[in-house]
Protein backbone atom coordinates (compact mmCIF):
# COMPACT_ATOMS: atom_id res chain seq x y z
CA UNK A 1 0.00 0.00 0.00
CA UNK A 2 1.25 3.45 -0.83
CA UNK A 3 0.98 5.77 2.16
CA UNK A 4 -1.43 8.63 1.88
CA UNK A 5 -3.03 7.48 -1.35
CA UNK A 6 -6.11 5.42 -0.72
CA UNK A 7 -7.64 3.83 -3.79
CA UNK A 8 -10.93 5.03 -5.16
CA UNK A 9 -13.77 2.66 -6.02
CA UNK A 10 -12.51 -0.12 -8.26
CA UNK A 11 -15.09 0.83 -10.87
CA UNK A 12 -13.43 4.24 -11.28
CA UNK A 13 -10.11 2.74 -12.35
CA UNK A 14 -9.54 3.65 -15.99
CA UNK A 15 -12.22 6.34 -15.89
CA UNK A 16 -12.00 8.91 -18.65
CA UNK A 17 -11.71 12.55 -17.62
CA UNK A 18 -14.53 14.44 -19.37
CA UNK A 19 -14.81 18.15 -18.80
CA UNK A 20 -16.84 21.04 -20.09
CA UNK A 21 -14.93 24.20 -20.80
CA UNK A 22 -12.11 25.48 -23.00
CA UNK A 23 -10.38 23.46 -25.64
CA UNK A 24 -11.63 24.47 -29.04
CA UNK A 25 -8.61 23.96 -31.25
CA UNK A 26 -10.07 20.92 -32.97
CA UNK A 27 -7.77 18.44 -31.23
CA UNK A 28 -9.23 15.72 -29.00
CA UNK A 29 -7.77 14.44 -25.72
CA UNK A 30 -8.71 11.09 -24.18
CA UNK A 31 -7.40 11.07 -20.59
CA UNK A 32 -7.70 7.97 -18.43
CA UNK A 33 -6.94 7.88 -14.68
CA UNK A 34 -5.86 5.04 -12.40
CA UNK A 35 -5.06 4.75 -8.72
CA UNK A 36 -5.74 7.24 -6.00
CA UNK A 37 -7.63 10.47 -5.43
CA UNK A 38 -4.48 12.48 -6.10
CA UNK A 39 -4.20 11.03 -9.60
CA UNK A 40 -7.79 11.94 -10.43
CA UNK A 41 -7.15 15.44 -9.10
CA UNK A 42 -3.98 15.69 -11.18
CA UNK A 43 -5.95 14.70 -14.29
CA UNK A 44 -8.11 17.79 -13.79
CA UNK A 45 -4.92 19.90 -13.78
CA UNK A 46 -3.69 18.18 -16.94
CA UNK A 47 -7.04 18.78 -18.67
CA UNK A 48 -6.81 22.46 -17.75
CA UNK A 49 -3.26 22.84 -19.08
CA UNK A 50 -4.04 21.07 -22.36
CA UNK A 51 -7.34 22.94 -22.79
CA UNK A 52 -5.28 26.12 -23.00
CA UNK A 53 -3.26 24.39 -25.72
CA UNK A 54 -6.44 23.72 -27.73
CA UNK A 55 -7.39 20.19 -26.63
CA UNK A 56 -10.99 19.27 -25.83
CA UNK A 57 -11.68 16.07 -23.87
CA UNK A 58 -13.62 13.19 -25.40
CA UNK A 59 -15.25 9.97 -24.15
CA UNK A 60 -14.46 8.22 -27.41
CA UNK A 61 -10.84 7.08 -27.62
CA UNK A 62 -11.45 6.32 -31.29
CA UNK A 63 -11.68 10.03 -32.14
CA UNK A 64 -8.73 11.08 -29.96
CA UNK A 65 -5.60 12.73 -31.31
CA UNK A 66 -3.86 12.25 -27.97
CA UNK A 67 -4.39 9.48 -25.41
CA UNK A 68 -2.88 9.95 -21.95
CA UNK A 69 -2.92 7.36 -19.14
CA UNK A 70 -2.42 8.83 -15.66
CA UNK A 71 -0.84 5.91 -13.86
CA UNK A 72 -0.23 4.38 -10.45
CA UNK A 73 2.71 2.39 -9.02
CA UNK A 74 1.03 1.22 -5.83
CA UNK A 75 1.66 -2.46 -6.54
CA UNK A 76 3.00 -4.53 -9.38
CA UNK A 77 -0.50 -5.48 -10.54
CA UNK A 78 -1.36 -1.77 -10.87
CA UNK A 79 1.53 -1.40 -13.32
CA UNK A 80 0.61 -4.61 -15.15
CA UNK A 81 -2.88 -3.22 -15.63
CA UNK A 82 -1.37 -0.27 -17.51
CA UNK A 83 0.81 -2.62 -19.58
CA UNK A 84 -2.29 -4.54 -20.64
CA UNK A 85 -4.10 -1.29 -21.44
CA UNK A 86 -1.23 -0.26 -23.70
CA UNK A 87 -1.50 -3.56 -25.56
CA UNK A 88 -5.16 -2.75 -26.18
CA UNK A 89 -4.22 0.65 -27.62
CA UNK A 90 -1.97 -0.86 -30.27
CA UNK A 91 -4.97 -1.44 -32.52
CA UNK A 92 -5.99 2.22 -32.24
CA UNK A 93 -2.55 3.33 -33.30
CA UNK A 94 -2.58 0.97 -36.28
CA UNK A 95 -5.91 2.45 -37.38
CA UNK A 96 -4.70 6.01 -36.79
CA UNK A 97 -0.93 6.42 -37.31
CA UNK A 98 -1.19 10.08 -36.21
CA UNK A 99 -2.48 9.05 -32.75
CA UNK A 100 -0.09 9.96 -29.91
CA UNK A 101 0.03 8.00 -26.62
CA UNK A 102 1.53 9.21 -23.35
CA UNK A 103 2.10 7.89 -19.84
CA UNK A 104 1.68 10.31 -16.93
CA UNK A 105 2.06 10.06 -13.17
CA UNK A 106 3.86 7.70 -10.82
CA UNK A 107 4.58 4.91 -13.28
CA UNK A 108 6.07 7.47 -15.65
CA UNK A 109 8.29 8.79 -12.88
CA UNK A 110 9.42 5.33 -11.80
CA UNK A 111 10.15 3.77 -15.20
CA UNK A 112 11.00 6.81 -17.38
CA UNK A 113 13.02 5.84 -20.49
CA UNK A 114 12.25 2.17 -19.88
CA UNK A 115 8.66 2.78 -20.95
CA UNK A 116 9.77 4.25 -24.27
CA UNK A 117 12.07 1.29 -24.90
CA UNK A 118 9.67 -1.48 -23.90
CA UNK A 119 6.35 -0.01 -24.99
CA UNK A 120 7.01 1.01 -28.57
CA UNK A 121 3.68 2.80 -29.02
CA UNK A 122 4.40 5.24 -26.13
CA UNK A 123 5.36 8.67 -27.46
CA UNK A 124 5.80 10.70 -24.27
CA UNK A 125 6.46 10.07 -20.59
CA UNK A 126 5.67 12.82 -18.10
CA UNK A 127 6.09 12.77 -14.32
CA UNK A 128 3.69 14.41 -11.83
CA UNK A 129 5.77 17.58 -11.43
CA UNK A 130 6.15 18.26 -15.18
CA UNK A 131 2.56 18.79 -16.35
CA UNK A 132 3.17 22.47 -17.15
CA UNK A 133 5.59 21.23 -19.80
CA UNK A 134 2.95 19.10 -21.57
CA UNK A 135 2.16 21.55 -24.44
CA UNK A 136 5.85 21.75 -25.40
CA UNK A 137 6.32 17.99 -25.07
CA UNK A 138 3.23 17.28 -27.18
CA UNK A 139 4.57 19.65 -29.86
CA UNK A 140 7.85 17.70 -29.84
CA UNK A 141 5.96 14.44 -30.29
CA UNK A 142 3.88 15.84 -33.14
CA UNK A 143 7.17 16.85 -34.75
CA UNK A 144 8.21 13.21 -34.83
CA UNK A 145 10.25 13.01 -31.61
CA UNK A 146 9.79 10.99 -28.42
CA UNK A 147 9.52 13.23 -25.35
CA UNK A 148 10.32 12.71 -21.65
CA UNK A 149 10.17 14.99 -18.61
CA UNK A 150 10.21 13.34 -15.22
CA UNK A 151 12.10 15.98 -13.28
CA UNK A 152 10.92 16.24 -9.68
CA UNK A 153 10.48 19.67 -8.15
CA UNK A 154 10.88 21.08 -4.65
CA UNK A 155 8.55 23.96 -5.52
CA UNK A 156 5.77 22.83 -7.88
CA UNK A 157 2.24 22.83 -6.39
CA UNK A 158 0.18 23.98 -9.44
CA UNK A 159 -1.31 26.51 -7.00
CA UNK A 160 -2.47 29.08 -9.56
CA UNK A 161 -3.81 26.58 -12.10
CA UNK A 162 -7.59 26.34 -11.97
CA UNK A 163 -8.40 22.65 -12.46
CA UNK A 164 -11.00 21.84 -15.09
CA UNK A 165 -13.40 19.77 -13.01
CA UNK A 166 -14.41 16.25 -13.97
CA UNK A 167 -18.03 17.35 -13.80
CA UNK A 168 -18.89 21.03 -14.18
CA UNK A 169 -22.25 20.37 -12.48
CA UNK A 170 -20.64 18.48 -9.63
CA UNK A 171 -21.36 18.38 -5.92
CA UNK A 172 -17.98 17.30 -4.53
CA UNK A 173 -14.45 18.23 -5.57
CA UNK A 174 -10.81 17.64 -4.64
CA UNK A 175 -8.42 20.42 -3.63
CA UNK A 176 -4.76 19.47 -3.65
CA UNK A 177 -3.07 21.27 -0.72
CA UNK A 178 0.39 19.71 -0.87
CA UNK A 179 2.50 17.33 -2.90
CA UNK A 180 5.20 14.79 -2.15
CA UNK A 181 6.16 13.01 1.06
CA UNK A 182 9.14 13.10 3.44
CA UNK A 183 8.28 10.05 5.56
CA UNK A 184 10.29 7.38 3.69
CA UNK A 185 8.24 4.39 4.82
CA UNK A 186 10.26 1.37 3.76
CA UNK A 187 7.51 -0.16 1.59
CA UNK A 188 6.51 3.05 -0.21
CA UNK A 189 7.43 4.46 -3.62
CA UNK A 190 5.90 7.94 -3.14
CA UNK A 191 9.13 9.79 -2.19
CA UNK A 192 10.66 8.46 -5.42
CA UNK A 193 7.67 9.15 -7.69
CA UNK A 194 6.32 12.39 -6.20
CA UNK A 195 9.35 13.92 -4.48
CA UNK A 196 9.70 15.92 -1.28
CA UNK A 197 6.87 17.62 0.58
CA UNK A 198 5.81 21.13 -0.42
CA UNK A 199 2.64 22.93 0.59
CA UNK A 200 0.45 25.35 -1.36
CA UNK A 201 -0.10 28.81 0.02
CA UNK A 202 -3.29 28.90 2.10
CA UNK A 203 -4.72 31.91 0.25
CA UNK A 204 -4.86 29.96 -3.03
CA UNK A 205 -6.50 26.99 -1.28
CA UNK A 206 -9.19 29.14 0.36
CA UNK A 207 -9.77 30.97 -2.94
CA UNK A 208 -10.25 27.65 -4.75
CA UNK A 209 -12.72 26.49 -2.08
CA UNK A 210 -14.62 29.78 -2.32
CA UNK A 211 -14.77 29.50 -6.12
CA UNK A 212 -16.05 25.93 -5.94
CA UNK A 213 -18.79 26.91 -3.48
CA UNK A 214 -19.87 29.78 -5.74
CA UNK A 215 -20.16 27.28 -8.62
CA UNK A 216 -22.47 25.02 -6.62
CA UNK A 217 -20.06 22.53 -5.09
CA UNK A 218 -20.99 21.69 -1.51
CA UNK A 219 -18.12 19.45 -0.42
CA UNK A 220 -14.36 19.59 -0.85
CA UNK A 221 -11.71 17.04 0.06
CA UNK A 222 -8.28 18.44 0.95
CA UNK A 223 -5.72 16.12 -0.64
CA UNK A 224 -2.10 15.31 0.03
CA UNK A 225 0.16 12.34 0.56
CA UNK A 226 0.23 13.38 4.22
CA UNK A 227 -2.15 16.29 4.78
CA UNK A 228 -1.50 16.75 8.46
CA UNK A 229 2.14 17.62 7.77
CA UNK A 230 0.92 20.66 5.81
CA UNK A 231 2.81 23.80 6.79
CA UNK A 232 3.10 27.27 5.29
CA UNK A 233 5.72 29.93 6.09
CA UNK A 234 7.80 27.48 8.11
CA UNK A 235 10.72 25.32 7.01
CA UNK A 236 11.38 21.64 7.69
CA UNK A 237 13.19 22.52 10.93
CA UNK A 238 10.28 24.59 12.25
CA UNK A 239 11.84 28.00 11.59
CA UNK A 240 9.53 30.82 10.45
CA UNK A 241 10.47 31.97 6.95
CA UNK A 242 8.82 35.42 6.99
CA UNK A 243 8.13 37.06 10.35
CA UNK A 244 5.65 39.39 8.68
CA UNK A 245 3.39 36.51 7.58
CA UNK A 246 1.35 34.07 9.67
CA UNK A 247 2.37 30.45 10.11
CA UNK A 248 -0.37 28.14 8.86
CA UNK A 249 -0.41 24.47 9.75
CA UNK A 250 -3.08 21.93 8.93
CA UNK A 251 -5.34 22.78 11.86
CA UNK A 252 -5.37 26.46 10.90
CA UNK A 253 -5.91 25.62 7.23
CA UNK A 254 -8.98 23.52 8.02
CA UNK A 255 -10.33 26.37 10.10
CA UNK A 256 -9.85 28.78 7.20
CA UNK A 257 -11.49 26.50 4.62
CA UNK A 258 -14.43 25.68 6.91
CA UNK A 259 -15.07 29.44 7.28
CA UNK A 260 -15.78 29.78 3.52
CA UNK A 261 -19.42 28.86 4.26
CA UNK A 262 -21.21 26.71 6.86
CA UNK A 263 -22.80 24.76 3.99
CA UNK A 264 -19.42 23.76 2.55
CA UNK A 265 -18.48 20.37 3.94
CA UNK A 266 -14.78 19.70 4.32
CA UNK A 267 -13.04 16.31 4.32
CA UNK A 268 -9.36 15.41 4.02
CA UNK A 269 -7.14 12.52 2.97
CA UNK A 270 -4.81 11.11 4.15
CA UNK A 271 -3.31 11.44 7.63
CA UNK A 272 -0.15 10.01 9.15
CA UNK A 273 -0.52 8.93 12.79
CA UNK A 274 2.68 10.63 13.92
CA UNK A 275 1.39 14.01 12.70
CA UNK A 276 -2.22 13.76 13.93
CA UNK A 277 -2.32 16.46 16.63
CA UNK A 278 -4.91 17.24 19.27
CA UNK A 279 -5.15 20.71 17.71
CA UNK A 280 -6.48 19.19 14.47
CA UNK A 281 -8.98 17.09 16.41
CA UNK A 282 -10.19 20.08 18.43
CA UNK A 283 -10.83 22.13 15.26
CA UNK A 284 -12.77 19.19 13.80
CA UNK A 285 -14.86 18.87 16.95
CA UNK A 286 -15.64 22.60 17.00
CA UNK A 287 -16.79 22.99 13.37
CA UNK A 288 -19.97 21.19 12.24
CA UNK A 289 -18.96 21.33 8.57
CA UNK A 290 -15.63 19.57 9.20
CA UNK A 291 -16.71 15.97 8.67
CA UNK A 292 -16.23 13.58 11.56
CA UNK A 293 -14.20 11.05 9.65
CA UNK A 294 -10.46 10.31 9.74
CA UNK A 295 -8.47 7.91 7.59
CA UNK A 296 -5.55 6.91 9.82
CA UNK A 297 -3.37 4.19 8.24
CA UNK A 298 -1.90 1.76 10.77
CA UNK A 299 -0.37 -0.79 8.31
CA UNK A 300 0.51 -3.24 11.14
CA UNK A 301 -0.45 -3.81 14.77
CA UNK A 302 3.00 -4.88 15.94
CA UNK A 303 5.73 -2.41 16.91
CA UNK A 304 8.57 -4.52 15.46
CA UNK A 305 6.88 -4.62 12.07
CA UNK A 306 6.17 -0.89 12.26
CA UNK A 307 9.88 -0.31 12.93
CA UNK A 308 10.85 -2.34 9.84
CA UNK A 309 8.28 -0.30 7.91
CA UNK A 310 9.95 2.89 9.21
CA UNK A 311 6.54 4.24 10.23
CA UNK A 312 7.88 6.47 13.01
CA UNK A 313 5.50 5.24 15.73
CA UNK A 314 4.78 2.19 17.86
CA UNK A 315 1.56 0.26 18.47
CA UNK A 316 1.18 2.17 21.75
CA UNK A 317 1.65 5.56 20.05
CA UNK A 318 -0.97 4.71 17.44
CA UNK A 319 -3.49 3.59 20.05
CA UNK A 320 -2.85 6.82 21.98
CA UNK A 321 -3.92 8.76 18.85
CA UNK A 322 -7.03 6.60 18.60
CA UNK A 323 -7.77 7.34 22.26
CA UNK A 324 -7.36 11.08 21.59
CA UNK A 325 -9.85 10.90 18.71
CA UNK A 326 -12.36 9.03 20.88
CA UNK A 327 -11.86 11.51 23.72
CA UNK A 328 -12.27 14.67 21.63
CA UNK A 329 -14.81 13.32 19.09
CA UNK A 330 -16.47 10.21 20.60
CA UNK A 331 -18.53 9.42 17.49
CA UNK A 332 -15.80 10.08 14.92
CA UNK A 333 -15.53 7.42 12.20
CA UNK A 334 -12.06 5.98 11.63
CA UNK A 335 -10.78 3.96 8.67
CA UNK A 336 -7.31 2.57 8.01
CA UNK A 337 -4.84 0.77 5.72
CA UNK A 338 -3.49 -2.68 6.58
CA UNK A 339 -0.68 -4.62 4.92
CA UNK A 340 -0.65 -8.41 5.28
CA UNK A 341 2.61 -10.33 5.13
CA UNK A 342 5.22 -7.58 5.26
CA UNK A 343 8.87 -8.69 5.31
CA UNK A 344 9.64 -10.82 8.36
CA UNK A 345 6.08 -10.73 9.71
CA UNK A 346 5.48 -13.73 11.99
CA UNK A 347 2.15 -15.37 12.77
CA UNK A 348 2.27 -13.72 16.20
CA UNK A 349 2.85 -10.29 14.63
CA UNK A 350 -0.07 -10.87 12.28
CA UNK A 351 -2.22 -11.77 15.31
CA UNK A 352 -1.17 -8.44 16.86
CA UNK A 353 -2.69 -6.66 13.84
CA UNK A 354 -5.95 -8.55 14.34
CA UNK A 355 -5.98 -7.68 18.04
CA UNK A 356 -5.44 -3.98 17.26
CA UNK A 357 -8.32 -4.10 14.78
CA UNK A 358 -10.54 -5.63 17.48
CA UNK A 359 -9.56 -2.86 19.87
CA UNK A 360 -10.15 0.03 17.42
CA UNK A 361 -13.08 -1.48 15.43
CA UNK A 362 -12.63 0.54 12.24
CA UNK A 363 -15.55 1.59 10.08
CA UNK A 364 -13.66 0.61 6.96
CA UNK A 365 -10.20 -0.46 5.79
CA UNK A 366 -8.09 -0.73 2.64
CA UNK A 367 -6.41 -4.13 2.96
CA UNK A 368 -3.63 -5.55 0.80
CA UNK A 369 -1.00 -8.23 0.59
CA UNK A 370 2.51 -6.80 0.73
CA UNK A 371 3.84 -6.11 -2.76
CA UNK A 372 7.56 -5.42 -3.04
CA UNK A 373 8.29 -2.26 -4.99
CA UNK A 374 11.65 -1.51 -6.66
CA UNK A 375 13.92 1.18 -5.15
CA UNK A 376 12.20 1.11 -1.75
CA UNK A 377 14.15 0.57 1.48
CA UNK A 378 12.28 -2.70 2.05
CA UNK A 379 13.38 -4.03 -1.35
CA UNK A 380 17.01 -3.14 -0.61
CA UNK A 381 17.17 -4.19 3.06
CA UNK A 382 14.64 -6.96 3.74
CA UNK A 383 13.74 -10.30 2.24
CA UNK A 384 10.16 -10.67 1.00
CA UNK A 385 10.00 -13.94 2.92
CA UNK A 386 6.31 -14.51 3.69
CA UNK A 387 4.99 -17.04 1.12
CA UNK A 388 2.23 -15.76 -1.17
CA UNK A 389 -0.16 -18.42 0.05
CA UNK A 390 0.41 -17.36 3.66
CA UNK A 391 -0.01 -13.67 2.71
CA UNK A 392 -3.34 -14.60 1.18
CA UNK A 393 -4.43 -16.52 4.29
CA UNK A 394 -3.58 -13.58 6.57
CA UNK A 395 -5.28 -11.09 4.25
CA UNK A 396 -8.44 -13.23 4.27
CA UNK A 397 -8.48 -13.16 8.07
CA UNK A 398 -8.04 -9.37 8.07
CA UNK A 399 -10.83 -8.89 5.52
CA UNK A 400 -13.25 -11.19 7.35
CA UNK A 401 -12.64 -9.41 10.65
CA UNK A 402 -13.07 -5.98 9.07
CA UNK A 403 -16.34 -7.04 7.46
CA UNK A 404 -17.67 -7.91 10.92
CA UNK A 405 -16.61 -4.55 12.32
CA UNK A 406 -17.96 -2.59 9.32
CA UNK A 407 -21.36 -4.22 9.66
CA UNK A 408 -21.30 -3.55 13.39
CA UNK A 409 -20.52 0.13 12.82
CA UNK A 410 -23.21 0.70 10.18
CA UNK A 411 -25.74 -1.11 12.41
CA UNK A 412 -24.96 1.41 15.15
CA UNK A 413 -25.93 4.23 12.75
CA UNK A 414 -29.38 2.77 12.04
CA UNK A 415 -32.47 4.54 13.38
CA UNK A 416 -30.82 7.97 13.50
CA UNK A 417 -31.49 11.08 11.44
CA UNK A 418 -28.62 12.57 9.43
CA UNK A 419 -28.17 15.74 7.41
CA UNK A 420 -27.11 14.22 4.10
CA UNK A 421 -25.54 15.93 1.10
CA UNK A 422 -27.30 14.51 -1.97
CA UNK A 423 -24.58 13.50 -4.45
CA UNK A 424 -26.66 11.98 -7.24
CA UNK A 425 -28.49 8.83 -8.37
CA UNK A 426 -27.77 5.52 -6.68
CA UNK A 427 -25.39 3.30 -8.64
CA UNK A 428 -27.84 0.38 -8.40
CA UNK A 429 -31.24 2.08 -8.79
CA UNK A 430 -31.93 5.20 -10.86
CA UNK A 431 -35.09 5.82 -8.81
CA UNK A 432 -33.01 6.40 -5.68
CA UNK A 433 -30.50 9.04 -4.62
CA UNK A 434 -27.36 8.56 -2.58
CA UNK A 435 -25.31 10.79 -0.33
CA UNK A 436 -22.96 10.55 2.63
CA UNK A 437 -23.31 11.57 6.23
CA UNK A 438 -20.59 13.28 8.22
CA UNK A 439 -19.07 9.85 9.01
CA UNK A 440 -18.50 9.15 5.28
CA UNK A 441 -21.12 6.37 5.26
CA UNK A 442 -23.10 6.17 2.03
CA UNK A 443 -26.88 6.42 2.50
CA UNK A 444 -29.39 5.40 -0.20
CA UNK A 445 -32.96 6.75 -0.15
CA UNK A 446 -35.98 7.30 -2.46
CA UNK A 447 -35.58 10.38 -4.66
CA UNK A 448 -38.56 12.35 -3.46
CA UNK A 449 -38.53 16.07 -4.20
CA UNK A 450 -34.78 16.65 -3.88
CA UNK A 451 -31.88 17.54 -6.17
CA UNK A 452 -28.13 16.76 -6.15
CA UNK A 453 -26.16 19.40 -4.27
CA UNK A 454 -28.89 19.93 -1.68
CA UNK A 455 -28.83 18.97 1.98
CA UNK A 456 -31.72 16.87 3.25
CA UNK A 457 -32.60 14.95 6.38
CA UNK A 458 -32.66 11.16 6.16
CA UNK A 459 -33.75 8.68 8.82
CA UNK A 460 -31.79 5.43 8.42
CA UNK A 461 -33.83 2.23 8.52
CA UNK A 462 -31.57 -0.60 7.30
CA UNK A 463 -27.94 -1.37 6.61
CA UNK A 464 -25.32 -3.57 4.98
CA UNK A 465 -21.66 -3.72 6.01
CA UNK A 466 -20.88 -0.51 4.08
CA UNK A 467 -24.20 1.18 3.20
CA UNK A 468 -27.24 2.59 5.01
CA UNK A 469 -30.76 2.79 3.64
CA UNK A 470 -33.22 5.42 4.75
CA UNK A 471 -36.17 7.69 4.11
CA UNK A 472 -36.47 11.45 3.77
CA UNK A 473 -37.91 13.34 6.75
CA UNK A 474 -38.98 16.97 7.10
CA UNK A 475 -36.69 19.48 8.71
CA UNK A 476 -39.28 20.01 11.46
CA UNK A 477 -39.13 16.30 12.34
CA UNK A 478 -35.33 16.36 12.28
CA UNK A 479 -35.24 19.39 14.57
CA UNK A 480 -37.77 17.85 16.96
CA UNK A 481 -36.20 14.39 17.17
CA UNK A 482 -32.59 15.51 16.83
CA UNK A 483 -30.22 14.95 13.94
CA UNK A 484 -26.51 14.60 13.27
CA UNK A 485 -25.08 17.33 11.04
Amino acid sequence: MREGEQLLDEERQGEATIVAGPGSGGRKLYLESYGCQMNFSDSEIVASILAEAGYATTKDEGEADLILLNTCSIRDNAEQRIRHRLQHLKGGKRNNPKLKVGILGCMAERLRDQLLEEEKLVDLVVGPDAYRDLPRLVDEVEGGQKAVNTLLSREETYAEIQPVRLDDKGVTAFISIMRGCDNMCSFCVVPFTRGRERSRDPQSIVAEARDLFAKGYREVTLLGQNVDSYKWNVDAKGNVKDEGQPVVRFAQLMDLVSDVDPDLRVRFSTSHPKDMTDEVLEVMARKDNLCKYIHLPVQSGHSDVLKRMNRGYTREWYLDRIAAIRRIMPDCAISTDVIAGFCGETVEQHEATLSLMREVRYEMAFMFKYSERPRTLAERKFEDDVPEEEKGRRLTEIIQLQQEHSKERTAAQCGRIYRVLVEGPSKKNAEEFQGRNTYNTMIVFPKGDVEPGQYHYVRTTDHTSITLRGELVDEAVAQQEGFIA
